[in-house]
């Protein structure tokens, strides 16, 4: 047993051999197959941030009135680690910590600092470095934190645990990118002004759990939230942004402003599409103005974007009534010059001028 600063390391007992993970990492898909350790950190009024632990995976041993079984209070973050030539890297860990810390203050919870947090993703990073993947695969990193106070009042809880996890992951898209049909929701709404929809909280995906199996009736990949009070206008995915690529130039996408999650690939996208020569407006975008133009040819591309897939493009949108095809119904131009841009910086292919990559040290 050895300790690097607040986290102590315990050595699986058993962990996969080299064969073994092999096998799991043939054909991982997302999210099913994990890797030998967790990282976890324990936080109470009294004592902050303080048991760190980097241990053996294994299940939780939780009361029944744990507050988050009743209350919900719970966020995760999303990230990756890739294998690039020079060594395994993270992409922007630092907005994952800043997203995280204002996910917590929506939901009533104690921030991590962000030092702590990386530390934490890196030390999970270094002990399971053999499970990320060579070539178009990474290892999905899933840190997340909920409530473990015994109590049943209605109130902030007064215990939190902090865990990361890993998986590994093959490329999103199977054979090459492949644009995606999305289904309108008109009755479901993902989240509402004053609501919690900025941030990264289990109920805004749970509540997004039933307009997806109708966008899957639908014979449709994913589905389209437009806002709550109007029904008007597009927000976002449900679990992805969104942006236009319009004939003259203009890359649009809809306002951050408390409903729409920040994407930290959305604003990687942005300051690409800038530097590309792009005009970019965080504007409100009507389904109305999506259909006619689409239809009238002034809209080139829609794509979705976000960590798991990166950057999808978008060919065909379908709604209670109809139906209306993007661009070829394929993967645009723009969409795939800063697909490719953005892939290639997180994989180490094409220079990082922002500072975006950080390089874990093993």
């Amino acid at each position: 047993m050895t300790t690097t600063s607040l986290f102590t390391h315990t050595p699986h007992p058993s962990p996969k051999t080299a064969e073994e993970r092999a096998v799991a990492m043939q054909n991982p898909g997302f999210g099913k197959v994990f890797t030998d350790h967790m990282v976890v950190m324990t936080w109470t009024e009294e004592k902050g941030w303080h048991k760190g632990e980097v241990k053996a995976r294994a299940p939780f041993a939780i009361d029944p009135a744990a507050s988050v079984l009743h209350y919900a209070q719970e966020i995760f973050e999303g990230m990756k680690a890739y294998r690039t030539k020079d060594g395994i890297v993270l992409f922007r860990p630092d907005q994952n910590a800043s997203r995280m810390a204002l996910s917590a203050e929506r939901m009533a919870m104690p921030a991590i600092p962000e030092d702590l947090f990386i530390q934490a993703v890196e030390e999970l990073v270094r002990v399971d470095a053999d499970w990320v993947p060579e070539g178009d695969g990474s290892l999905y990193l899933r840190p997340f934190m909920f409530a473990s106070e015994n109590f049943l009042g209605v109130r902030p809880s007064l215990e939190y645990i902090f865990c990361v996890i890993a998986s590994p992951v093959g490329a999103y898209f199977k054979g090459g990118y492949q644009a995606v049909t999305v289904w309108t929701s008109e009755h479901y709404t993902r989240a509402a002004p004053g609501g919690t929809g900025a941030a990264k909280c289990g109920g805004n995906y749970a509540s997004s759990l039933v307009a997806q199996a109708e966008a899957t009736k639908n014979g449709c990949d994913q589905v389209v939230f437009l806002d709550a009070v109007e029904h008007r206008w597009i927000e976002e995915l449900g679990g992805m942004n969104v942006c236009f690529v319009m004939d003259d130039n203009t890359l649009v996408t809809p306002p951050l402003g408390g409903t729409i999650l920040p994407g930290i690939t959305r604003n990687s996208i942005l300051t690409l599409a800038k530097e590309a020569g792009m005009k970019v407006e965080e504007r409100p975008y009507s389904f109305e103005e999506w259909k006619n133009d689409a239809q009238s040819g002034k809209l080139r591309e829609t794509f979705a974007c976000g960590t798991a897939a990166v950057v999808a493009g978008i060919g065909t949108v379908r709604y209670r009534g109809g139906e209306f095809a993007i661009g070829n119904s394929g993967d645009g131009e723009v969409t795939a010059k800063l697909r490719a841009k953005l892939v290639g910086i997180q994989r180490g292919e094409v220079e990082d001028t922002h500072g975006w990559v950080r390089t874990v040290s093993l």
